[in-house]
């Protein structure tokens, strides 16, 4: 069995084809690294790479796709939509064969402190390789933003995991961490009402007392209707399907509707499974009973 891991890059650059591409670039010269996907949103203002590699090539390809991302992005001129606490938002491992978790924790602390010792951006781990409990959660880390991030790390409770207590002049800091599959999943409404979708994430939310293991905000996309954008930390405890509902059922009480729903990067095939079963209410419907998965054997 090859060992491999994933890891998800989210940078803060959405609008400049030739930024994200000279990001994307160094993955795809990386070897033992594959490029899976890049996908941008420019309200977001930020972009998702995507990518498989042994361990020592995924380190590889993440760090020079960082180094890159310092180099092109100035954070005293972003703005967006996403929360975001610098060039490199954060960069997420996940094991995906041959790989423990553990194994993924390690890759995430050697390339934060590479991180430091080449860029001098000061980094914060997360999920399942932060260093104390009020670091798990990725909302928490980020609060305060890149405009609140000076007075953030002058707060001793905030010392970064690696690196001085003072962003980076232009790149401000990096989360890196090690987690299990997630799904960013986007519903966008049929109001400009940005309010609406705030309440709505809010009542979705597991820390507002909603759906369990589920992350949600809203914002405004890029057409200018709201958002409800979120983070599905574990599908097998609240499946896409089940997010769709709530979210429908939370509309229908502002008088609004789901126009659409969006993926952003790629999700486990298992998720899709289940909500064909759910939908169609298939009997025994299991992933074997699709084609591809007996092509890719």
């Amino acid at each position: 069995m090859p060992r491999l891991v994933e890891c998800v890059p989210n940078f803060s650059e959405g609008r400049r084809r030739e930024v994200i591409d000279a990001i994307a670039d160094e993955v795809r010269r990386t070897n033992g690294a594959r490029l899976l996907d890049v996908q941008a949103d420019e309200s977001h203002n930020r972009c998702v790479v995507t990518f498989v590699g042994t361990p020592e090539a995924a380190r590889t390809a993440a760090l020079a796709a960082c180094e890159r991302a310092v180099e092109l992005i100035d954070m005293n001129a972003h703005r967006g939509e996403h929360p975001r606490l610098g060039a490199i938002d954060v960069i997420p491992f996940i094991p995906i064969s041959g790989v423990t978790m553990d194994d993924a924790v390690g890759i995430a602390k050697t390339l934060g402190r590479e991180i430091w010792d080449r860029l001098r951006v000061p980094v914060f781990f997360y999920a399942e390789a932060a260093t104390r409990p009020e670091r798990r959660r990725l909302p928490d880390i980020r609060k305060g933003e890149y405009e609140g991030l000076a007075a953030k790390l002058a707060d001793p409770a905030w010392m970064p995991d690696f690196g001085e207590a003072k962003p980076h002049p232009t790149a401000g800091a990096a989360v890196v961490g090690a987690r299990r599959p997630l799904i960013a999943y986007n519903i966008n409404l049929s109001t400009d009402d940005i309010e609406v979708a705030k309440k709505i994430a809010r009542a979705v939310r597991e820390s507002s007392g909603g759906l369990v293991a589920v992350q949600a905000m809203g914002v405004k996309n890029e057409s200018g209707k709201a958002q409800v954008s979120m983070n599905l930390v574990d599908f097998t405890q609240t499946p896409v399907q089940r997010a769709f509902e709530v979210v429908n059922e939370e509309a229908a009480h502002y008088g609004v509707t789901i126009v659409e729903s969006e993926v952003v990067g790629l999700l486990p095939l298992d998720a899709v499974v289940d909500v064909a079963r759910h939908h169609l209410r298939l009997r025994d419907f299991t992933r074997e009973q699709i084609l591809e998965t007996h092509l890719m054997e």
